[in-house]
């Protein structure tokens, strides 16, 4: 294991650094929603959040923060929406009209156990040049979740998430980035539709609406 510590932001590392890709075939699985964002992240997800129903299927979310910020984030959405927001820091079961937001300075790791979906920090060194990266999240849902998944690549900087999302969009899954319109920066979403990763790209209130009509 490369230790994060002697790790610059000017490397770049690969997912499988961390974490093998295995998607999963299984056609039962439950669906789960998966969000990555970096810069102008924070509004948007606010101004999303702010509009979501109750009764979704569980939300994972990486946004790029520092260290300290993710309990106050966490907050911050919980306190706008209608969902239980809640900041990953231990192993936790994922529920339905909820939403998980990996703390800042870890990556997360998903699991499926006894029919439910649990998620728990994990150290490492940075993915795509972040920690929390969002590649690593998008494979693990790949691996874990597989068709039954939604990924959604919000604004941000760089090109974090575009590895993992391809992955979700060749294993079946369903696919968005969120157009340059409204986009703080288009790089991370611009980079996952040049791959070849992106079945819809939408504005925000389309991500809105589109994340609302997902059933569990």
């Amino acid at each position: 294991m490369i230790d994060s510590k002697e790790l610059g932001t000017t490397h770049k590392l690969h997912p499988d650094t961390l974490l093998e890709s295995k998607p999963c075939k299984d056609l039962m699985r439950p669906k789960l929603i998966a969000i990555g964002a970096s810069t102008g992240g924070v509004d948007v997800l606010s101004t999303i959040f702010e509009k979501l129903p109750t009764g979704l299927p569980p939300i994972v979310v990486v946004q790029h923060i520092p260290k300290t910020f993710g309990s106050s984030f966490a907050k911050r959405l919980d306190s706008l929406s209608r969902l239980s927001v809640y900041e990953v820091t231990q192993k936790m079961r994922l529920e339905k009209s909820c939403a998980y937001i990996t703390s800042g300075d870890s990556h997360i790791s998903l699991s499926y156990e006894s029919g439910h979906y649990y998620a728990k920090p994990i150290d490492g060194p940075r993915i795509s040049r972040h920690k929390p990266s969002v590649d690593i999240l998008f494979r693990n849902v790949n691996n874990v979740v597989g068709k039954n998944a939604l990924g959604v690549i919000l604004t941000g900087m760089g090109d974090d998430g575009c590895i993992g999302l391809k992955e979700m969009y060749e294993n079946g899954a369903v696919t968005i980035a969120q157009d340059e319109q409204s986009c703080v920066v288009f790089g991370m979403p611009k980079k996952a539709i040049e791959v070849g990763g992106v079945k819809h790209t939408l504005s925000i209130e389309q991500i809105i609406e589109f994340i609302s009509n997902t059933k569990g």
